[in-house]
């Protein structure tokens, strides 16, 4: 186990260029399997997630090289086994990605229970409606579930989705990419990443219509081929980012963005007191602001509410809340996808934030308030960039352990702050003897 011990109070100012969208990483890797040519990828980010994602398509007996420090090679068309391997699927959720393409081009896929971070119910149900609407048998078998398409393959059909799940939708695109005819999916997920994937399928053979919308026809094939795609840039990473230099005071450029993909995030950290400017594909953040919190008309608290698409991102909640802490005024936090997200605030509250959990699903938060150095522990992704966006403005000296979960996500991420100016050193977390 390993932890950072941030010092707090240094403004973190200069260039960073963000990593590839680790949420857009995963699928892309999965979709590999539709083609037994070789795919090459690249702005591949070296995360945690992404090597276990690597594994599980190399115990498939899939060929992986890395090419460079984010360039990657793969080649499937060694692999014959649709059996996902078990221990690996338990480290990440997006294990269950593999379904889709998995089912689409061997006619089958064994898939144990996924893992990932422990935020609320996911649901499986719509990844297993899409492969019903396809055609497919859905078997629970004991823990695992087993899907098995008819005889012929898969048809293309119409189908609504129940809700806008980001992997259901890039479950059903993969799968019907690879099964011909037209295939359309209503209320659909239309994230920046599910449109990343989708244009691999497109230069992969697939045609579809509608990327970026709620509709999608996906003309599939019998076949797909390779191709050479580059992962876009991670939005959530960014907008941490840009979170980070607001609240340490920090001028802050960030490079190579796609400045359409953060309307909203602008709009919301705006409403937060943070301002930021785009300058070409460039965002910049600039330094010593003074943070307050701007009021709905009739000087009522107003509110930071996540969404599907193009609403404000659940994973940046646990981000905008850490920087509502240091802005004056008040804010309702509401968190309306996963029911134990705002969990870790009372971490925040142990180190000076005002912050009242409502229900599982909202918090009020009152700043600015001083922060101190304290021990804490990251629960998920997000909630740990959340504490060390808290520690990198505290005074004083502050422990983060179980720092994996912050690996799991970001890149490098105390290299790349030191860069910036931040006193963050990674140590090895001794265990606690009984």
């Amino acid at each position: 186990m390993e932890k950072f011990a941030i010092e707090g109070g240094v403004p973190l100012s200069g260039t960073i260029t963000p990593a590839g969208n680790k949420n857009g990483a995963l699928p892309i890797l999965a979709a590999c399997l539709l083609t037994t040519d070789e795919v090459i990828l690249r702005n591949v980010p070296r995360i945690s997630d992404v090597e276990a994602m690597v594994q599980l398509l190399r115990t498939l007996g899939a060929r992986v090289e890395w090419l460079g420090p984010r360039e990657v090679l793969i080649d499937t068309s060694t692999v014959e086994s649709a059996e996902v391997d078990r221990q690996l699927a338990e480290r990440i959720r997006a294990s269950f990605l593999l379904a889709g393409p998995l089912l689409a081009r061997f006619g089958t896929a064994q898939m144990p229970p996924p893992g990932g971070d422990v935020i609320g119910r996911r649901r499986l149900d719509p990844h297993l409606d899409a492969f019903r609407a396809l055609g497919a048998v859905v078997d629970h078998k004991l823990d695992d579930i087993v899907l098995t398409a008819p005889p012929l393959g898969l048809s293309p059909c119409d189908f609504l989705m129940d809700e806008p799940s980001v992997m259901a939708t890039e479950n059903a695109l993969m799968a019907a990419a690879l099964t011909r005819g037209p295939t359309v999916i209503r209320n659909a997920a239309s994230e920046p990443h599910v449109q990343d994937l989708a244009r691999m399928l497109v230069a992969m053979g697939a045609a579809i219509d509608g990327i970026g919308s709620n509709v999608m026809t996906v003309h599939g094939t019998a076949s797909l081929r390779g191709c050479t795609h580059s992962i876009a840039p991670d939005h959530i990473e960014i907008g941490s980012f840009m979170a980070l230099a607001g609240v340490t005071g920090g001028e802050l450029v960030v490079k190579d963005t796609v400045p359409a993909d953060l309307r909203m995030i602008r709009l919301v950290f705006e409403r937060l007191g943070l301002r930021s400017e785009v300058h070409g594909a460039d965002i910049i953040v600039p330094g010593n602001q003074e943070l307050v919190i701007r009021n709905d008309a009739g000087d009522h608290m107003p509110k930071v509410e996540d969404g599907p698409w193009p609403a404000f991102p659940a994973d940046l909640t646990s981000i905008a809340l850490a920087l509502a802490t240091q802005s004056a005024g008040s804010v309702i936090i509401h968190e309306k996808m996963f029911e134990n997200r705002l969990f870790f605030t009372d971490k925040l509250v142990m180190m000076g934030a005002a912050i009242t959990i409502c229900d599982p699903h909202r918090a009020i938060v009152v700043g600015p308030r001083p922060l101190r150095g304290g021990r804490v522990e990251s629960p998920d992704i997000r909630a740990g960039m959340a504490m060390l966006i808290a520690a990198l403005c505290a005074d004083g000296v502050t422990e983060i352990g179980n720092i994996r979960q912050i690996d799991r996500g970001y890149e490098r991420i105390d290299e790349r702050l030191r860069d910036l100016g931040a006193r963050i050193t990674r140590l090895e977390d001794a265990p606690v003897s009984a």
